[in-house]
């Protein structure tokens, strides 16, 4: 027989809280039935509502807090509980590292069955704010005026970013200029509902160790009206602005860029370093979006590939090359494998921007490209990971157990699909000897890891 929920929609209860979600909402216990209640800590008693009650969970509103976490910080932005935008706010920055190390902590041991692993604590930022190096928001018209901003948490609606009091971007007053810009030349914004206006969205890029900015223009029209008066005044407008970039997106769908791209004004790329490697980044190349953390991530995936010079590396979802040319520094050869084209052709590039000859980049699915790598006799001895948030294929997981690298060297920004992969390796004859977690996103609940494993 089911059991009932033990508490009812509308219900006012007075609870302590005793855990935290990856989506940072606090977790309170009612006869073992959880509670998950947005913007709520751990430690904390407060009296909540219960807004949703299903059989084995529920949710609830924070109504009042009657002792308060020593975690707890006062936030300076009136619009964070609507936009989301940035989850934890409401959380010291030492809390948000702790809570961050126990994300990881838990996923090893409760997905991944890896309860002995050594964990270590996160590497933070100094200064966690204002470090984003690109940002790309919706344009739209609400109350008779233009907007620019975020959406509201599970919406459409904009929430217009003249309000925001959070900055975690280099680039939020850029657009506000540009859109201003728009305004005055007569360009009309998106309306998503009637798929009319012009203006879809405003990308701004920033490359932290040259100061060059490029800003993307997506409209739905494949003209940008008053083009020449937009770029003149841009570029009188913004310092150390390299690149003007028309986008054109005229499909109804959410995807952001479409597929043709114009370049309007200067060069079609902008140059940044990670360290002593240049990078060339056009409008659609995947680049970590914080310049201050993305070496230490990198420098810690070297380390832990322990290179001498003579080793052949894999580097799987190689993206535009940027670990791969790192790797490269240290390796006799490495080969970067990644599905999407594009990205291939701006690695290519970058390998000959650095003068990097013993980097070779191949168009594929990892799993099969390092199939027929190790038919073809290439033997890996180190084999890098960087996948998107879902993880590794399985298959290429069996692949790199059957080709028996050394060591394997993950990079992840999902705990929970890092500990489920670690398994199948663990399973597959490798031991997982670190993880040392990275905070690329400070103020949010998002964290990044690097694993070392070994084959034994």
């Amino acid at each position: 027989m089911k059991k009932n929920a033990p508490v009812a929609k509308n219900e006012q209860l007075t609870v302590t809280f005793e855990d935290m979600t990856t989506d940072g909402a606090g977790v309170a216990k009612v006869d073992g039935y959880p509670l998950f209640v947005p913007y709520a800590l751990p430690g904390e008693k407060a009296i909540i509502r219960v807004v949703k009650a299903n059989k084995g969970y529920g949710f609830g509103r924070l109504e009042k807090i009657i002792e308060q976490s020593s975690d707890r910080v006062d936030y300076p932005c009136s619009l964070h509980k609507e936009c989301g935008g940035a989850q934890l706010l409401h959380l010291s920055y030492e809390g948000q590292l702790k809570a961050k190390e126990k994300q990881v902590r838990d996923a090893m041991e409760r997905i991944g069955g890896l309860k002995d692993v050594k964990v270590h604590h996160v590497l933070g930022m100094d200064n966690p704010w204002k470090y984003r190096n690109k940002v790309q928001v919706p344009v739209g018209e609400k109350n008779g005026k233009i907007v620019t901003g975020y959406y509201r948490k599970r919406s459409h609606d904009i929430i217009d970013m003249e309000n925001c009091g959070v900055e975690l971007s280099m680039d939020d007053s850029i657009v506000l200029k540009v859109r201003d810009i728009c305004i005055d030349n007569g360009i009309s914004p998106y309306d998503e509902k009637t798929h009319r206006g012009v203006l879809r969205h405003i990308m701004v890029r920033w490359a932290k160790e040259t100061g060059e900015i490029m800003i993307v223009l997506v409209t739905r029209t494949r003209q940008l009206p008053n083009k020449d008066e937009i770029v003149k005044d841009i570029v009188k407008t913004i310092p150390n602005v390299k690149s003007i970039v028309h986008n054109i997106n005229v499909e109804r769908t959410n995807v952001i860029l479409g597929d043709r791209s114009l370049t309007i004004y200067g060069s079609s790329t902008i140059t940044d370093y990670i360290g002593d490697v240049k990078f060339a980044i056009s409008a659609k190349s995947f680049y970590q979006v914080n310049p201050y953390q993305t070496k230490v991530l990198y420098d810690k995936a070297l380390d832990y590939a322990g290179l001498t010079g003579e080793e052949t590396v894999i580097d799987a979802y190689c993206g535009i090359g940027t670990i791969s040319l790192f790797l490269a520094q240290k390796a006799k050869k490495v080969y970067g494998i990644e599905i999407v084209k594009d990205a291939i052709k701006d690695a290519e590039r970058n390998a000959k921007l650095n003068g990097i000859h013993n980097a070779e980049f191949i168009t594929g699915a990892a799993e099969t490209v390092i199939t027929d790598l190790y038919k073809e006799g290439v033997k890996a001895d180190v084999v890098v990971v960087d996948p998107p948030r879902k993880g590794c294929d399985e298959a290429l997981l069996n692949t790199i157990i059957a080709m028996k690298p050394k060591k394997v060297v993950y990079v992840s920004c999902n705990p929970g699909t890092l500990a489920r992969d670690l398994r199948i390796l663990e399973d597959g004859g490798y031991q997982t000897m670190e993880v040392q977690p990275v905070d690329m996103f400070p103020q949010t609940t998002h964290v990044e890891a690097v694993t070392w494993l070994e084959l034994v």
